[in-house]
């Protein structure tokens, strides 16, 4: 096979597909069969530049393929495979790699550049191929070195600074890049293509040069032909300089201040005349420091008085040569930027950075922008007239109600007069304006909006929503805030009762409109259609909304007829279906809220469930998702009568629970597991066995999503408490789970937020599982916990003194040591005497602003004492 190697790969590149599918089959024969031959024949195709560019090129991305994939779990996988290769033959594939730096065929050399990378993000944190550095550094330091390898070289040491993390290279190292990489962009040395892999090596290499920017000198160095670099004379690399330095706000924001001044100077004439990508780069610039600052004032607000944040207000002190920089970007629209929302150009770059100036600097911004809204939202080009209105919708959010209110109040007739503008562009505009005044001023209390321009806000909305469908869209968004506004505002909601009918009607007739899936359109209209239904006054409504449930009914039977000719609309009517399922568990959920309007649900409660199994025979997991959270919201709302239609639903049920492929779906099943418990009682005991043997398989499988154990672990606790001394036959299969879990998440190091945040659930689902049991066991088989005792009593006192706990796991952990000693009573009287970090735990509970906590933790002590004076 190695020796017809070349001829396979060809042959997977052939137009015909069945010689592909033969090829392909072939190689992965190959590689199941013998990986480490097949790895090093795939080095030795690459290497050899007797061999077809074609065949070298799909040898490089199947060798990078055989080292790195997207999904974590596969990527462990390949990196154990690597690891198990013997080390000679590790030792010619990696020869091979830094051979074909040397190529004469580009493609050969990136591909190898790249692979080289994927095997130092193996090896170099294990401290192997710990002479990679040195044998790179070698090209660029050897007078004779060709300009191509060079740029391999530099293109090698830029991949690998982002594959590694920067604790994986010695300081030495580090300086030995840093020095490569900087006289790679000497101009006078160098040509364009070594530059420009030089340039993008450094913004690679940024993260490791911490040490180097703290010394002055090194510094100062960096920084001069950084900003050298950014007036080159080609436009690519002056683009990738200006990336640098965005790269270098982001990260070194307190070293900027001695070069603020020159970078404005670099970023102002940029953005004023530099080539579209380089200005946009410049602008990013100024929205990094923002972002920057914005943090620190965060940062500043919540921290205590003395601990200073370097705060340096970059952005305040150039405001006023900023602004008017930005605000020119604004008139440089394209002439279809409003049919595009994903569209990035100066224009959008410009006012989203405008925005998050308002945002950094607050009221400041006003009367700089006010003077440019003022001068051309009254011209009759629409250029002028939408950059004006897009300044004023850009700077909202940031400035005081008190500062905006007057000129809001002003400006609103005009804006819904532009409604009717002949260009589009400015309709668009200031439909989103509308909608951000909405969203950001608006309130009950009736600052922005009150009854006397309500009305003539409803007129134009309805009237707008019937627009071409980038402005309708916008208009959804309007009248989506406009409903928020009125949320939790009791009977203030009560004035768009008289508005309700025709905004229902509005929006149904939008997500119908014949042009509306092209444009996200439907999409909009039924989400915005569930805000309006969460928002309003539910008693004076309670009818109506219940006409519209039979309504959308309707409309999810439709789409069972549809015709299915090709996967679009098979897709069309996935999403479709989603919609719908989505707004009749907001329904649902709105009605439940009251007594007066339960009737309608539990009326339809029959049909709607006959809706929804059909909709599980399409076997989309989108729509899977959204029909089970509608059947949990369903569960909740009938109670014991949900077991109805039990036999019927849970196939459907432990099918979802079975899909740890698509784990969203396996998640939400598991939740609606949670709502069936709590609606069913003890009437879910005869789909126990079931249930519990799917949750425990999923748990043992090691494909599952991490982020599913959490919801199974809390299930397992509203199971018990859904068919109390019944959970005792699971006990020797749940329990040695649960404290398997419990050691686990004491030895997961976090390293970042998202690794904390599963720590915290996973701790949050482990407490709610053992409330679950406590409370299920406590009248009946309480003894059967006490085994158990005092690993749970070690764990929580493990959990509470971890500095990264979240409020949420505090309050389950101390809700489950109130049922402990509520279960368990005098049993436990010696382990809590022994055990007394319970007293600071609940005394640092009594600090907290959160009622509930305090609440909690005043019925733990108390049930705590009882156990103690017992």
């Amino acid at each position: 096979m190695a020796m017809e190697i070349t001829q396979v790969l060809l042959a997977a590149q052939s137009p015909d597909g069945q010689v592909r599918t033969a090829a392909e089959s072939n190689l992965k024969q190959f590689q199941e069969q013998n990986l480490p031959h097949f790895l090093l024949s795939l080095s030795a195709e690459l290497v050899n530049e007797q061999k077809p560019p074609e065949s070298r090129r799909l040898a490089g991305i199947l060798l990078k393929n055989s080292l790195d994939a997207k999904d974590s779990f596969r990527k462990e996988q390949l990196t154990k495979q690597w690891v198990t290769v013997d080390p000679a033959i590790k030792s010619q594939i990696k020869e091979a790699l830094l051979t074909t730096l040397a190529s004469q065929v580009s493609d050969a050399r990136s591909t190898a550049s790249q692979v080289i990378a994927k095997v130092a993000s193996i090896e170099i944190p294990r401290k192997e191929w710990q002479d990679l550095i040195g044998k790179l550094l070698a090209n660029m330091t050897t007078k004779e070195t060709p300009a191509s390898l060079k740029q391999a070289t530099l293109q090698s040491l830029g991949y690998v600074c982002e594959e590694v993390s920067p604790s994986d290279l010695e300081q030495d190292q580090v300086n030995a890049i840093l020095t490569a990489v900087v006289q790679g962009m000497n101009q006078a040395e160098h040509g364009f293509e070594v530059r420009l892999a030089a340039i993008r090596a450094l913004y690679n290499a940024l993260d490791f040069a911490q040490t180097n920017f703290e010394n002055e000198m090194e510094r100062n160095y960096i920084m001069k032909v950084v900003c050298e670099t950014a007036v080159s004379k080609e436009p690519e690399i002056r683009q990738a300089a200006f990336e640098c330095l965005v790269s270098v706000a982001s990260i070194y924001y307190g070293v900027l201040e001695p070069y603020m001044q020159t970078l404005f100077n670099l970023t102002a004439n940029s953005i004023r005349g530099d080539e579209e990508q380089v200005a946009l780069q410049a602008i990013e610039f100024w929205s990094t420091v923002c972002d920057e600052e914005i943090a620190i004032q965060e940062e500043c607000a919540g921290a205590d008085e003395g601990n200073s944040v370097l705060h340096f207000r970059f952005v305040e002190k150039a405001l006023h040569v900023l602004v008017p920089v930005l605000l020119e970007t604004l008139l440089k629209q394209e002439e279809d930027q409003d049919q595009d929302d994903g569209m990035w150009n100066l224009s959008m770059a410009g006012g989203t950075c405008l925005g998050l100036v308002a945002r950094t600097v607050g009221d400041a911004v006003v009367p700089l922008v006010m003077p440019f809204v003022q001068a051309n939202i009254t011209k009759s080009d629409w250029r002028s007239h939408e950059a004006a209105t897009f300044a004023f919708g850009s700077i909202l959010e940031g400035p005081s109600v008190e500062k905006l209110a007057p000129m809001v109040h002003n400006g609103l007739d005009f804006l819904l007069s532009a409604m009717k503008d002949p260009s589009s562009h400015v309709r668009d505009t200031t439909a989103w304006t509308l909608s951000r005044i909405f969203e950001i001023l608006h309130s009950p209390s009736g600052t922005i909006i009150d009854q006397s321009n309500l009305p003539k806000i409803m007129t134009v909305l309805l009237e707008s929503i019937r627009d071409v469908p980038n402005v309708a869209e916008k208009v959804c968004g309007a009248i989506y805030f406009l409903a928020q506004g009125y949320e939790d505002a009791g009977s203030a909601s009560s004035v768009l009762t008289p508005y309700l009918g025709n905004i229902i009607t509005a929006l149904l007739s939008t997500a119908d409109r014949a042009d509306a899936s092209s444009n996200r359109l439907w999409s909009s209209a039924y989400e915005t259609l569930n805000e309006v239904v969460r928002c309003s006054n539910i008693p004076e409504n309670a009818n109506m909304i219940g006409q519209l449930l039979h309504e959308i009914l309707k409309r999810l039977g439709q789409t069972m007829e549809l015709e299915i000719v090709s996967t679009d609309d098979k897709e069309r009517q996935s999403n479709l279906q989603a919609l719908l399922c989505g707004v009749i568990q907001v329904i649902i959920q709105t009605l439940n809220g009251s007594e007066e309007s339960l009737p309608v649900i539990l009326q339809s409660a029959d049909q709607m469930m006959v809706m929804f199994l059909r909709v599980f025979a399409c076997h989309s997991s989108t729509v899977h998702e959204e029909a089970m959270l509608a059947i949990g919201a369903l569960a909740y709302t009938t109670g014991q009568e949900f077991a109805k239609y039990m036999p019927e639903f849970y196939k459907y049920l432990e099918r979802g629970l079975q899909n740890f492929e698509e784990y969203q779906v396996c998640s939400i099943s598991v939740g609606v597991v949670g709502d069936i418990c709590r609606a069913m009682d003890d009437k879910v005991l005869p789909y126990c066995d079931g249930i519990m043997s799917v949750l425990l398989k999923d748990l043992s499988n090691a494909l599952l999503h991490r982020s599913v154990k959490p919801p199974i672990f809390s299930c397992f606790g509203d199971i018990a408490l859904a068919i109390g001394e019944q959970f005792e036959k699971y006990l020797p299969f749940v329990i040695p789970m649960l404290q398997g879990a419990a050691e686990l998440s004491t030895q997961i190091e976090c390293t970042d937020e998202d690794t904390e945040e599963y720590v915290n659930q996973l701790r949050r689902g482990i407490f709610e599982a053992y409330s679950g049991i406590l409370q299920g066991f406590k009248n009946a088989k309480a003894d059967l916990m006490l085994p158990h005792a005092g690993h749970l009593l070690q764990f929580t006192e493990a959990v509470f003194k971890d500095k990264n706990r979240d409020e949420g796991v505090t309050k389950a952990a101390v809700a489950m040591l109130g049922d402990l000693a509520d279960a368990l009573g005098p049993n436990l009287k010696l382990l809590f005497k022994d055990c007394t970090f319970h007293a600071e735990f609940l005394g640092e509970c009594f600090q907290s602003d959160d009622d509930q906590l305090r609440e909690t933790a005043t019925w733990t002590q108390g049930m705590i004492r009882r156990v103690l004076v017992s």
